[in-house]
């Protein structure tokens, strides 16, 4: 895919400026063949950029989090196809490192996986992860998920091979099985999704370290395994070094911008309430000033100019 697209580069002075460039959707897999990849969870645009600025490669766009930050609700499969896509497309016209995207079950059955990988694909998707459950979903660490059957899942990975049009899109494969049918299934599940030819495999929430090294020692050498860390979830954190040491190719952390900016806006919102005023917040945001250097607004103002007649 390929179009003209405004995006921000550091300049010799490290500053950003905006220029006009041919974009072409990033590929995730060199990085994923350089070495470990951390991914930082974003949910739109402006968390996108500001991500990218302090040095992200690549970005994972959490449906948990477009359900937190756009619906105020909880993942439980509220998202729409479409509501995901229309937020990659703001993200991906605003950022130039490859996006992860979750495409939770895929929309539907097999068909509604494929227009969804197109759709995504489309829109500068450089992953695409698919998960096992069945209808209505919820969050990896939530109790009481169910599962489709696995020969379904094994379709619906199928499917979105044949939909994507350019092999460097990657589809990743995610079994909840772990939680639903125990640690055996998860292997069996993640064993058919390889077979399949997943170009990653996300095994969600084994409960113990034990359980990560069991994980990735099984598939060692023959997929990339991606680990999620979730704050308060059922998973040990551990940090990349760790992660890569154990095994892993690749690991997100889907929710925790979203647990620091609504801990901050608690925090912000009180104030100003219990004040009248931010006063006594002002050295932890920033002004009208500090954010247009954040979003660039005079670089994008200088660009402008270019085309006055």
């Amino acid at each position: 895919m390929e179009a003209l697209y405004p995006i921000s580069q550091k300049d010799s002075r490290g500053s950003y400026r905006l220029k006009m460039t041919t974009f072409e959707t990033p590929s995730l897999k060199p990085l994923l063949k350089s070495g470990f990849v951390l991914a930082p969870g974003i949910y739109d645009s402006l968390s996108g950029l500001i991500a990218c600025q302090a040095g992200a490669k690549t970005v994972y766009l959490s449906g948990a989090s477009i359900a937190y930050t756009r619906f105020g609700r909880s993942d439980i499969g509220l998202v729409s196809v479409s509501e995901v896509q229309d937020t990659l497309a703001a993200i991906t016209d605003r950022v130039s490192v490859p996006v992860i995207v979750d495409a939770d079950t895929g929309f539907g059955n097999a068909l509604n996986v494929q227009r969804c990988v197109r759709g995504f694909e489309r829109v500068g998707a450089a992953a695409i992860q698919l998960e096992d459950q069945s209808f209505p979903k919820r969050c990896g660490h939530l109790d009481g998920k169910t599962l489709v059957p696995k020969s379904e899942m094994v379709g619906k990975i199928k499917a979105a091979l044949d939909a994507r049009r350019n092999t460097d899109t990657l589809i990743i494969a995610r079994t909840d099985a772990r939680a639903v049918e125990g640690l055996d299934s998860a292997l069996e599940r993640g064993e058919a999704y390889c077979d399949a030819g997943a170009d990653v495999l996300f095994i969600e929430a084994p409960q113990s370290r034990e359980e990560m090294q069991i994980l990735t020692k099984h598939f060692s050498g023959r997929i990339p395994l991606l680990a999620n860390m979730v704050e308060g979830g059922k998973t040990p954190i551990s940090a990349a070094q760790d992660l890569a040491d154990l095994g892993y190719s690749l690991a997100i952390f889907p929710g925790g911008a979203v647990r620091a900016i609504s801990y901050h806006l608690q925090a912000y919102y009180s104030g100003l309430l219990t004040h009248g005023s931010n006063e006594a917040f002002a050295n932890r945001m920033h002004d009208f000033n500090g954010l247009n250097d954040v979003i660039e607004t005079e670089a994008l103002l200088a660009l402008g100019k270019k085309y006055k007649s």
